[in-house]
């Protein structure tokens, strides 16, 4: 399935985030939200400070790290 279908066509099964939703640093503040998303990973408490941890570890480059 092509990312820019409309989300209403989409599989429920299809665990592909949209490409609205990653984000690659453009001179702004990495988030951890950011981390999370680009892990494919849900927002959930548990996972936002896994996020936290890594980006007080690795600085910004935590999410080049995960972004191909």
């Amino acid at each position: 399935m092509s990312p820019s279908q409309p989300e209403g066509s989409r599989s429920p099964r299809d665990s592909t985030t949209p490409d609205r939703l990653l984000h690659a640093r453009t001179g702004t503040d990495v988030t951890p939200e950011d981390v999370v998303l680009a892990a494919g990973r849900d927002l959930t408490p548990r996972n936002l400070e896994w996020a936290r941890q890594k980006l007080a570890q690795e600085g910004p480059a935590a999410l080049d790290k995960l972004l191909p």
